[in-house]
């Protein structure tokens, strides 16, 4: 009986492993030494999606975000013209690394918001969460989109 149940966790465990791997269109997953954590995402591939992004929305739920994608990777400038909500934008090249942050962007603001010189992908969430979930420069984004690269975390 008792190695039924070494078996039975040794399987569970696995299980637990593979289902934190896996990848969902819809669900972006951040790590690095001092938390992870999950977002859900809308992706905006095409120019129209990452042309509109969250504009005119008036609220975003907590642990959701935008996903836009830049490939290949490029110099990429945002803004906040039409933006209701504020939000933390955060920057990641084609392994899937923050390299970026900009925390706190305010609504309607016209300044740009410069993310660098070759960037895969931008994540948008509510302001305020890249400090609450220590989000920070390194952490590692793991998402289907990277898969075709050298994906620092792939699925």
């Amino acid at each position: 009986m008792l190695r039924f149940l070494t078996v039975l966790a040794f399987i569970s465990l696995l299980w637990t492993e593979d289902a934190l791997a896996a990848c969902r269109a819809d669900r972006v997953n951040l790590k690095n030494d001092k938390m992870q954590a999950g977002f859900d995402v809308e992706l905006a591939i095409t120019p129209q999606e990452r042309s509109r992004g969250l504009m005119f929305r008036e609220s975003l739920p907590a642990r959701s975000g935008m996903l836009f994608v830049f490939d290949p990777p490029q110099p990429v400038v945002f803004w906040m013209k039409n933006t209701l909500i504020p939000l933390d934008i955060i920057f990641i090249d084609r392994a899937g690394v923050i390299t970026h942050i900009h925390q706190g962007a305010v609504p309607g603001d016209l300044t740009p918001i410069e993310g660098g010189d070759s960037v895969f992908a931008v994540l948008e969430i509510n302001a305020g969460l890249s400090a609450r979930y220590s989000i920070t420069l390194g952490t590692e984004v793991q998402h289907e989109i990277f898969a075709q690269g050298p994906a620092i975390w792939p699925c």
